[in-house]
C-alpha cells in the first residue's frame, strides 16, 4: 500500500485538476451560449435563402452560371473544420476520420494522382493533414479568434474564384453539425457545384410559391448563387464552432465528474493507510510495554 505522502500528493494533484476542469466546463459553457445563438440565428435564413434559390432557378431555363455547373471531379478540394485547441473529446477525431473517409473512399483516384487538396480550418486538422503529406494550401488557424462573415467569406472568394477558373471541379465541407451540447453530428455536404436539391412530388406541389420578382429571376439568381455558397459555409464552421464548445463541456463536466470519483477513491486509500499506520504503532507501543513489564 502506498505511504501516506504519495497519497497526499496525488489527492492534492487530483483537486488541482478539479479545479482546472470545473473552470473550463465554465468557460466552455459561456463560450456556448455565445455560439450557440450565432448558429440559431443564421440557420432560419439559410435554409430560406436555400429553398428561393432553388425554386427560382427551377424555374430559369438555360441558367449559365459557373457554380451550378457539374463537371467531372477530376480536381477536388475539400475543407475540413476542425479546432484550434484540444480535450474537446472526441471532436477533432471523428472530423479528421470523417474526412479520410471521404478521401479514400470517394475520391481515392484523385489523392493517388495528386488531384487533391485540402484547406483545414483549425490547427488540429491542418497539423494532421499536413505531416501526412496531403496537399494544405492555405493557413485558417485563427479564423475562430474573429468569427464573422466577413472572415468566413474571404475564403469562400478564394474558393469560387479557383472553382471558375477551372482548377478545382468539386468542393466538399466536413463539419460536425450542432444540435446540443451532448450531440454532434457528422456532415459531409457538397459546396460547389450548388445543384438544387432532389424533393418528393408531395414536397415539390406544398413548397411551391409564387414569388414577385424584381428586376428579373436572372439577375436574381446571379446575386443569389454566391451568397448562398458563402451562406452555407459560414453556417458550416458556426455549427462548427458550438460543437467544439458544446465538446469540450460536456468533456470538461466528464471529467470532472471522473476527479471526483478518484478523489474519493484516494481519500479511502489514505484513511486505509493512516489506519494501518495507527495500528502498528499502537501494536508496537503495547509489545514495547508488555516486554517492559515482563522484564
Amino acid at each position: 500500500m502506498a505511504n501516506l505522502k504519495e497519497v497526499r500528493n496525488r489527492i492534492s494533484s487530483v483537486s488541482s485538476t478539479q479545479q482546472i476542469t470545473k473552470a473550463m466546463k465554465m468557460v466552455a459553457a459561456a463560450k456556448l451560449k455565445r455560439a450557440t445563438n450565432a448558429i440559431v440565428q443564421l440557420r432560419p435564413y439559410a435554409n430560406k435563402l436555400r429553398d428561393i434559390l432553388a425554386q427560382v432557378s427551377a424555374s430559369v431555363e438555360g441558367n449559365d452560371s459557373p457554380y451550378t455547373q457539374d463537371r467531372i471531379p477530376t480536381k477536388v478540394l475539400v475543407i475540413v473544420l476542425t479546432s484550434n485547441r484540444g480535450l474537446a473529446g472526441a471532436f477533432n477525431a471523428n472530423a479528421i476520420k470523417t474526412a479520410n473517409n471521404l478521401i479514400f473512399s470517394k475520391y481515392a483516384e484523385q489523392h493517388a494522382r495528386g488531384n487533391l487538396s485540402i484547406i483545414a480550418i483549425g490547427k488540429r486538422g491542418h497539423d494532421f493533414f499536413q505531416k501526412r503529406g496531403f496537399n494544405v494550401i492555405g493557413n485558417y488557424n485563427d479564423l475562430y479568434s474573429d468569427l464573422n462573415f466577413l472572415n468566413v467569406s474571404q475564403v469562400t472568394d478564394y474558393v469560387m474564384e479557383e472553382y471558375k477558373a477551372g482548377n478545382i471541379d468539386r468542393v466538399e465541407v466536413v463539419y460536425n453539425e450542432f444540435r446540443n451540447a451532448a450531440v454532434q453530428i457528422l456532415t459531409a455536404e457538397q459546396l460547389l457545384p450548388l445543384l438544387p436539391e432532389e424533393k418528393e412530388e408531395s414536397d415539390k406541389s406544398a413548397a411551391e410559391v409564387d414569388y414577385i420578382i424584381e428586376p428579373s429571376k436572372e439577375k436574381i439568381i446571379e446575386e443569389l448563387i454566391p451568397k448562398a455558397i458563402k451562406t452555407q459555409l459560414y453556417k458550416a464552421v458556426l455549427d462548427s464552432n458550438a460543437s467544439e464548445h458544446g465538446a469540450r463541456m460536456t468533456a470538461m463536466d466528464k471529467a470532472t465528474e471522473n476527479a471526483g470519483d478518484l478523489l474519493k477513491s484516494l481519500k479511502l486509500s489514505y484513511n486505509q493507510a493512516r489506519q494501518a499506520a495507527i495500528t502498528t504503532e499502537l501494536s508496537e507501543i503495547v509489545s514495547g510495554a508488555a516486554a517492559l513489564s515482563n522484564g
